[in-house]
């Protein structure tokens, strides 16, 4: 059963629709009841164009019906024909390998669904008057909606009423903000920077001009995976495609040219492949993985994307903004202090200026909604305008009959005077404040740069709450080597103040962003500063490419629309759930607490999944590195394959299966160096080597005294036990209560299956010589490993030397 595409859903969706009546509802009303139910009836809604997240019958489906099950079922069907059906043994580990994947997948979807449901974009809707917060896709075709600052439009609009400034650079990659007013349209997949408007909906779900794009962008996304699920796949397809002709080449050789029986030849050939097969590997990374997205669930931690665990694990530059990561997401007027452009016997009270200003304006961001909750009283001036902020512009304005009222950014509104003012603002803002000019303007507002200077007539002192947490949170971040860089669109001075009582790592070394005229001043500014202020959208987004293109992996931390670019850029993109819509949605990790100081509970967490499959995966490959090398080995010297395979079934469920689930859920706070398959490969390969030497000498040793294969297969079986017990134990250290119990349990369970279910998995007693052959094998792996351990070590290390690459990445 193959899963449809997403362009065939659309079409689908398209073909149930059918021809509908448009409406054109008044702003204020929107459309009724019978309306609404008329065009959900005629399938007009605003559904999303991804199809449904897989169902449990998908689920069971593609645990069942894999390629390697698939190999499993033809190698049962080989034993049977052959009368062999004690080997079958490998087959119930391979049904509980596949029903633990179903069970924590099921479960992990059931509880990320619960999660995403609660986390959908919403919208705030008109209808019969009233207005009301719906899930996005719940709206329909001829829909007033309105949007505010931080939404993004979910479907293709004409505005109504109001105006909007707009960002639509992830739709036409220029980020310059575009004022939408009556009668313009609004692309799904914009996002409102400032401002509001009702707006009608013109092409709702497939129709919209969003879906075109997210059918591509979606699609590249689910290309994408982690370090460690790339190189599982590369594992997992390489060794898919090698055991078949190797198996083919064992059988024709052991029948043909050994004259061995049929039912021999097919054993020892099912023993080869089964030994070379990952069959536990691949799904061990599924599960931690889903049960890591179960457990930050708990923390209310939601992951759009499961492949970012790992990402963050890895991350060593954090990007932060400054508002709603450092500090709370919210602001409080500290202070207001008169200009030297304010007259106070000619003028009415500076403080009502200022609310005649904010009566005017909307509480479209944290900024105006502190205005307005600190300057309540004005003269009762009526506007005849308004323009709402732009982190382009850096300032918001009013425009009344008698005067033009501008409340913005000092170096944007002051213009060429900045100077004569600058150590006074520099002072307020050395305190930790933000400091924004009020004055008036002698001039008409047209939404771009001002053309000429305010005239000041006061300072609004505003300031964020810095999070209680936030200090022992970056903290940590330095401890664990993560390089914090802050980046904000506020003055610069006042953002290293903030930084500096967070505990910022050279927090003092602040820069100016808007003075970065040049690719290498920017580059230069990005590498060697700590703090970065008056930052435009487009620069953030410069920022995190210039430190990817410096190898190094990106987080990015956001909550407003303005960190959206910089959010889809970065290798791990976070976003506070008390942020913009449009930040959530573009961010691979939502805290839907916004309480950042979880960030070190998410990066443990990761840590742990991707050290403990490392660790995990080596157990794996000792097995299969072995199975490869003793089958080219018995091809080269034309020796029967020494194993049958419920032995390979009984070495690899107590040294690999077992202890490798416990130790992938264990805590593992290790920070996680080098490339995952190279760590892997290497931490197995001496075992592996060792694994081989001793069981090609012990066969060729047994052929020479003559000792019968039955016993050689048995002391082989043995032997593998042996230095797998020495490998586990190797990578089990430092030893703790578990891991004594895993290794010691799992020994146990090896002798008591050797002793009592010794005909099951072909545990025979073995001929003096064998026993000899065995001890001594048995003395000599111990130091063949320790020393293929040094020399692999050796060879590593002279190999980053020859790269010129840092000796630290010796995991």
């Amino acid at each position: 059963m193959q899963r449809k595409s997403r362009q065939q859903v659309i079409e689908e969706k398209k073909d149930k629709r059918i021809p509908t009546t448009r409406y054109q509802p008044e702003y204020k009303v929107g459309l009724n009841g019978q309306q609404v139910q008329e065009h959900r009836l005629h399938g007009w809604t605003n559904q999303a164009v991804d199809p449904p997240a897989k169902t449990t019958r998908e689920i069971v489906h593609e645990n069942v019906f894999t390629y390697f099950n698939l190999i499993f079922t033809i190698l049962a069907l080989l034993l049977c024909i052959a009368g062999s059906f004690r080997s079958l043994t490998f087959l119930p580990v391979i049904i509980l390998n596949t029903l633990i994947g179903i069970i924590q997948e099921v479960r992990a979807k059931k509880v990320l669904d619960n999660l995403t449901m609660l986390n959908a974009p919403h919208a705030m809707v008109v209808r019969d008057g009233e207005k009301t917060v719906i899930d996005a896709e719940e709206l329909v075709l001829d829909d007033i909606v309105i949007f505010k600052a931080g939404n993004q439009v979910c479907a293709d609009a004409e505005v109504c009423a109001g105006e909007v400034q707009v960002n639509e650079s992830l739709l036409t990659g220029e980020s310059d903000e575009v004022t939408k007013r009556k009668g313009d349209q609004l692309m799904s997949g914009s996002f409102i920077v400032s401002g509001q408007c009702h707006a009608r909906l013109d092409k709702v779900g497939a129709d919209s001009y969003i879906s075109k794009l997210t059918i591509e962008a979606k699609e590249m996304q689910e290309g994408e995976q982690s370090e460690m699920i790339r190189s599982l796949d590369k594992l997992v397809k390489c060794v898919g495609i090698a055991i078949i002709p190797i198996g083919i080449v064992l059988f024709v050789q052991a029948f043909f040219f050994q004259n061995a029986g049929f039912q021999s030849s097919i054993t020892s050939m099912v023993a080869a492949v089964i030994g070379m097969i990952p069959e536990g590997l691949y799904l061990l990374a599924s599960v931690a993985l889903a049960v890591s997205s179960v457990r930050l669930a708990q923390k209310k931690v939601l992951l759009h994307d499961m492949k970012c665990i790992e990402t963050l694990a890895r991350v060593n530059v954090l990007c932060v903004d400054k508002t709603g990561t450092i500090t709370e997401n919210t602001m409080k007027v500290q202070e207001v202090i008169t200009a030297n452009g304010y007259d106070s016997e000619k003028m009415e009270p500076l403080s009502m200026l200022i609310g005649d200003f904010a009566a005017a304006m909307d509480s479209d961001n944290i900024t105006m909604a502190a205005v307005k909750e600190h300057f309540q009283t004005g003269t009762g001036k009526k506007p005849v305008s308004k323009t709402g902020f732009s982190s382009a512009t850096k300032y918001s304005s009013v425009t009344f009959e008698d005067q033009v009222y501008v409340l913005g950014a000092p170096e944007f509104v002051l213009l060429d005077q900045y100077c004569e003012q600058e150590e006074e603002i520099t002072g307020y803002a050395s305190k930790g404040a933000r400091v924004l000019v009020f004055g008036t303007y002698d001039g008409e507002i047209d939404g771009k740069a001002l053309k000429k200077p305010i005239t000041p007539l006061g300072y609004l002192l505003l300031a964020n709450p810095i999070r209680k947490e936030a200090k022992e949170t970056f903290t940590y971040f330095k401890e664990q080597g993560v390089e914090v860089k802050v980046i904000s669109g506020d003055n610069p001075v006042t953002v290293s103040e903030v930084a500096k009582k967070a505990g910022i790592a050279n927090a003092e070394h602040y820069v100016d962003a808007s003075s970065l005229k040049s690719e290498e001043e920017l580059r230069k500014a990005v590498l060697e500063k700590t703090v970065f202020g008056r930052v435009t959208p487009n620069q953030k987004r410069q920022f995190v490419q210039i430190l990817k293109e410096e190898g190094k992996t990106v987080a990015m931390t956001g909550d407003g629309v303005n960190d959206v670019l910089a959010l889809k850029d970065a290798d791990c993109s976070i976003a506070m759930a008390s942020g913009s819509e449009a930040a959530a949605q573009a961010s691979q990790l939502v805290l839907l607490e916004s309480d950042f100081s979880c960030m070190p509970q998410v990066v443990l967490e990761g840590r742990r999944v991707v050290n403990n499959i490392q660790r995990s995966a080596s157990l794996f490959l000792v097995k299969n590195i072995f199975s490869f090398l003793l089958s080219l080995f018995s091809v080269v010297f034309m020796i029967t394959y020494p194993l049958e395979p419920s032995q390979v079934s009984l070495i690899s469920m107590f040294t690999i299966g077992v202890p490798a689930f416990f130790l992938a859920l264990e805590p593992n706070k290790n920070i996680i160096k080098g490339h995952f398959l190279t760590n892997v490969f290497l931490k197995a390969l001496p075992a592996a080597l060792t694994d081989v030497i001793a069981v090609g000498a012990l066969v060729v040793f047994g052929q020479t005294f003559g000792v019968n294969p039955t016993d050689i297969s048995t002391a082989a079986t043995m032997l593998l036990a042996i230095v797998g017990f020495m490998i586990l134990y190797k990578i089990s250290a430092p030893m703790n209560i578990l891991r004594t119990a895993v290794v010691g349990g799992s020994i146990i369970g090896l002798l008591f299956c050797s002793i009592f279910l010794h005909q099951l998995f072909a545990i025979t007693g073995m001929s003096t010589k064998c026993i000899m052959l065995f001890v001594v094998f048995s003395i000599a792996t111990e130091p063949v490993l320790r020393y293929l351990t040094a020399l692999v070590g050796k060879l590593r290390l002279y190999y980053l030397r020859l790269r010129g690459r840092p000796v630290e990445e010796q995991p």
